[in-house]
C-alpha cells in the first residue's frame, strides 16, 4: 500500500466547490458549534433526527455524522444510499450504557470513519481505557496499533485524536502532526473534528485521504488561531471564536503539504 497524496489546499477547494450537505446528529452541548464548523468549511449543515424524515434527509446528503445516542435510522439510511457515515463514540468507556450504545453503533451499521479520542478508540478495541465523562485522561503509548486493530474489526478508517492525531486503516497508521494545546481548552473540539472529517468525506472520493486532509486542516486552523492570524485572544472563549474564524478563512492561509506533517507509523503486517 502506497501512502496517499494529501493536498489540504486541494481538499479544501473540493469542499467549497461541492458544498456537501452533512446531516449531523450530535449532542445538545455542541450542536451549534458543529453546524457552524460545517458551514465555515464550506459544507451545508442540517441536524434532522425526526424519524419521519431522517432517512430521506440522509439519502439526499453527501455525508452523515452520528454522535452517541442516535443509532439506527440515519446509519442504515447512510449505508443504504452510499453516503459516507462518520461515527463519533463520545464518552465510550465512561459508563456501561455508553459501551453498549457504541457496540450497537459499530455492529449494526457500517461506519466509513470512526472518530474518537484516544480513550474512546481504546475502549472500542476492548483495551483498558480511562475516560472521565467525555474526556480521555489515560496514557496510550500504543494508540497507533490500537487504531489499526479497531480498523480491522470494523473495516472503517479510524481517527484517534489526542496530542498527536492518528489516522488508521486495517494495514497502516499515520500520525498527523498539527494542532495546538489551546484546542484542548475548548469544549466540543472533538465533535467539530468529527464533522470536519464528515464534511471532507462528503466532497472527496477516497475516505482515507479525506480523513487525513480533514484532520490536518483542522489542526492547522487551530495553529493559525493560536498564532493570532485571526485576531488576538485572551483565553479559551475568545480562542474559540478565533478558531472558528480560522476554519472559515483557512483558504487564505499557506497550508502545509501532507508530506510535511503526515508520517506512516505502522506498516502493514
Amino acid at each position: 500500500m502506497s501512502d496517499p497524496t494529501v493536498d489540504p489546499a486541494a481538499a479544501l477547494s473540493a469542499v467549497r466547490r461541492e458544498q456537501p450537505l452533512v446531516n449531523s446528529l450530535t449532542n445538545a452541548v455542541t450542536v451549534n458549534d458543529v453546524a457552524n464548523a460545517t458551514l465555515y468549511w464550506g459544507g451545508l449543515p442540517v441536524m434532522s433526527d425526526d424519524e419521519r424524515e431522517v432517512a430521506d434527509m440522509v439519502a439526499g446528503a453527501q455525508a452523515c455524522l452520528l454522535n452517541m445516542g442516535t443509532v439506527s435510522e440515519s446509519g442504515e439510511a447512510a449505508n443504504g444510499n452510499g453516503v459516507p457515515l462518520v461515527v463519533d463514540p463520545v464518552g465510550v468507556g465512561a459508563t456501561p450504557t455508553r459501551d453498549r450504545v457504541a457496540e450497537r453503533l459499530v455492529s449494526e451499521v457500517r461506519p466509513d470513519v470512526i472518530n474518537g479520542n484516544y480513550g474512546e478508540i481504546s475502549a472500542i478495541a476492548g483495551e483498558e481505557s480511562e475516560v472521565r465523562g467525555v474526556e480521555s485522561v489515560g496514557e496510550y503509548a500504543d494508540i497507533a496499533e490500537t487504531a489499526v486493530a479497531v480498523a480491522r474489526r470494523t473495516d472503517a478508517v479510524v481517527v484517534a485524536s489526542g496530542e498527536t492525531d492518528v489516522v488508521a486503516t486495517e494495514d497502516a497508521a499515520f500520525e498527523v502532526r498539527a494542532g495546538h494545546p489551546m484546542m484542548g481548552e475548548v469544549v466540543g473540539t472533538g465533535c467539530m473534528q468529527g464533522v470536519t472529517v464528515a464534511t471532507f468525506a462528503g466532497a472527496m472520493e477516497d475516505t482515507l485521504t479525506a480523513a487525513l486532509a480533514g484532520t490536518l486542516a483542522f489542526g492547522v486552523a487551530g495553529e493559525a488561531a493560536a498564532d493570532g492570524q485571526f485576531g488576538e485572544y485572551a483565553g479559551p472563549a475568545s480562542y474559540k471564536i478565533a478558531f472558528l474564524d480560522a476554519v472559515a478563512g483557512l483558504g487564505g492561509v499557506d497550508l502545509p503539504d501532507g508530506d510535511e506533517r503526515i508520517e506512516r507509523v505502522v506498516e502493514a503486517a
